[in-house]
């Protein structure tokens, strides 16, 4: 019986010395979980059982990814150019978890499947360009310009759209619960068998929309 707690206690105190590495990207986590002998988590985030910050650094600016503990208070990392973004999705990464992508111009592309969940997106332009499937929960996307968007079957929980343009939107199937929506461009969207409850839709325009 002491022989089963010690190997328990052991587990316990390893677990709590371990320390979770988040990055930028998936393919940035993988390559620095090789590099750094860490357990890469399959998405964004390394486990490391002891954490050398020194190592972790030099390792980002190799691979140049940008990193945080995951018990940041604020883990938004480095701000991500249309470029950067438009070249790793094409290589197949989709986690762009915490970017900061704010003011960019993302009109008309293909982001289906996209994971930008709590990423700083205020003031974007996303006109014509398809989100479907995608992952934008606690998004920050005040002010942005999401007219004639494909946004069908996103999740969109807790997303802050407040004074955002979806003019024409295409929200069919979307998650929207408790997202905000006040003095949103809600005009002639397509919420329907969208999810709002909790969705906060004071002053929002839903003129035409169908619901």
């Amino acid at each position: 019986m002491k022989n089963i707690l010690s190997i328990d206690l052991n587990r316990w105190l390893q677990r709590q010395q371990e320390t979770v590495v988040l990055f930028d990207s998936i393919t940035a986590a993988s390559d620095i979980a090789f590099m750094l002998n860490g357990e890469w988590d399959g998405s964004n985030g390394v486990v490391m059982p002891k954490c050398d910050e020194v190592a972790v650094k030099t390792a980002a600016n190799l691979v140049g990814a940008a990193w945080c503990y995951q018990s940041a208070t604020e883990a938004v990392l480095i701000r991500l150019s249309v470029d950067e973004l438009l070249r790793r999705y094409q290589i197949g990464d989709r986690y762009f978890i915490n970017a900061n992508l704010r003011c960019t111009d993302l009109s008309n592309c293909c982001l289906s499947d996209i994971n930008l969940s709590s990423a700083k997106l205020n003031l974007v332009n996303f006109s014509g360009t398809n989100l479907s499937q995608a992952d934008l929960t606690a998004a920050d996307l005040r002010q942005a310009n999401l007219s004639n968007s494909n946004l069908s079957r996103t999740q969109l929980v807790r997303a802050n759209f407040a004074k955002a343009n979806l003019f024409q939107a295409n929200l069919r199937g979307a998650n929207l619960s408790r997202a905000c929506f006040s003095d949103a461009n809600l005009n002639e969207a397509d919420l329907r068998g969208a999810n709002l409850s909790q969705a906060d839709l004071r002053g929002a325009n839903l003129n035409g929309a169908l619901l």
